[in-house]
């Protein structure tokens, strides 16, 4: 991948700008070109998206496995957290989780009616490394809570709902139970608060100005570029897929865009006139630090697309992406829609790795180890009935379920995705 940098050019910009309340006030002068840059396919960083759909369901259902006493639980109950895996709707959980033996280890109880009903429950593998997921979780919980205030920071009310901030879960490596085992802990930091329409969000109670510097800022500073820093044209690092072709009016465009104002995210920037060409860079700046809150700087589109009005962004917002193809990478790998912060990645290699994701990596092998070792025949399916009785007296005995087979709940907590497209308007 070729990377370089469009920096910062002195000179006439073609509009006036100074600080004034914390903000830029400008003149635009001249239009520039109204390009859209071609998506080009990047295979290095379509493999760091690829697996990540399994990855992410399997660990999930680990977390909420690792959750009950004996960390085993029938399918059915499962099948009730469904709308949190992002799994094909055409695909059972009991199938996808006898993919991964290595993970998911399958046992059948009869339940009241005497049908064979399979359970799972985890591997010694992969508890010993959840355990290990947990305590790294614990030594790095300052950084997640700094992470989770940033986030809310963002927001023009320092507040989103617990629904939103479930589809960035993932991404930001907050705990599974976050609502449950992290916020109510913090009481000074944080507060559950009922929404007007009706849903439960999380409030940061107050501001940390130490926390208000965006990562460029930050960079920008480490590189000690404190001229660009006091005129406020702060460059964005840019890279494009090999052998990208990138016209001259193309080139001029981006100069000329990396010249203007950059708005700091965590600033009010009521002030800016959504059609120009600064509110654009400050939507990039919005989404460029908001991939530098995650763990693998990614998300799916649909995670953000949700996000306009908690960020006071206009309509259409997400296009910034295709406009930006030098900083964001969208892969159309599994099904969807992932935006990938390139400047973050050396081809498929994550340049600052959290820690987090070294243990993701972990259960990424073991997943892999387990489909091979299934194709050669080394696991069996253990479906008889023999020992049924002990099983059940370890699992507590017998029980009632009501369900004879895997189904479907509506119970989705990702149920929820507005569009920025100009067909929805419900924001």
């Amino acid at each position: 991948m070729v990377r370089w940098l469009l920096s910062a050019i002195k000179g006439k910009y073609g509009f006036s700008h100074g600080f004034k309340g914390g903000g830029f006030s400008y003149e635009q002068r001249f239009s520039l070109v109204n390009v859209k840059l071609k998506w080009a396919k990047d295979g290095a960083l379509d493999s760091v998206v690829a697996g990540e759909r399994d990855l992410k369901a399997a660990c999930i259902l680990v977390s909420i496995i690792s959750s009950v006493p004996r960390c085993c639980l029938p399918v059915y109950h499962l099948s009730r957290c469904r709308g949190q895996l992002g799994l094909p709707h055409d695909l059972k959980i009991s199938t996808f989780m006898r993919r991964y033996p290595t993970v998911f280890d399958e046992f059948h109880l009869l339940d009241s009616g005497g049908t064979s009903v399979p359970w799972f429950r985890l591997t010694t593998d992969v508890l010993n490394l959840h355990h290990e997921e947990l305590s790294l979780v614990q030594q790095y919980q300052g950084d997640t809570l700094d992470r989770l205030r940033k986030l809310l920071m963002l927001t023009k009310d320092r507040t989103l709902p617990l629904q939103t901030v479930d589809q960035l879960r993932w991404d930001m490596g907050l705990p599974y139970d976050y609502h449950h085992s992290l916020i109510p802990y913090f009481p000074e930091l944080f507060i559950l608060v009922r929404l007007p329409d009706d849903r439960v969000g999380v409030r940061l109670q107050s501001w940390d100005d130490n926390l208000a510097v965006s990562q460029l800022e930050k960079n920008a500073a480490f590189q000690q570029r404190n001229e660009s820093i006091r005129d406020g044209t702060l460059a964005f690092p840019i890279g494009f897929t090999r052998g990208f072709g990138l016209k001259r009016k193309c080139i001029e465009w981006l100069e000329e865009w990396q010249r203007l104002p950059y708005t700091s995210p965590y600033s009010d920037a009521s002030n800016l006139d959504p059609r120009t060409d600064v509110s654009e860079k400050r939507i990039v700046g919005v989404f460029h630090e908001l991939l530098h809150l995650t763990i693998l700087k990614k998300t799916e589109r649909q995670n953000v697309s949700n996000l306009r009005k908690p960020l006071a962004l206009p309509q259409k917002f997400t296009k910034v992406f295709e406009r930006h193809p030098g900083i964001f990478y969208i892969s159309k790998k599994s099904d969807t829609q992932t935006v990938v912060l390139r400047e973050a990645y050396d081809r498929n290699q994550l340049m600052k790795k959290h820690p987090l994701a070294d243990i993701r990596e972990r259960y990424s092998r073991m997943m892999r180890k387990g489909l091979l070792d299934r194709s050669k025949g080394l696991y069996k399916q253990h479906t008889g009935a023999s020992g049924t009785h002990d099983l059940l007296s370890n699992v507590g005995g017998r029980y009632n379920s009501g369900f004879k087979s895997e189904g479907e709940s509506d119970n989705d907590l990702l149920s929820e995705y507005e569009s920025d497209d100009e067909t929805h308007t419900s924001h």
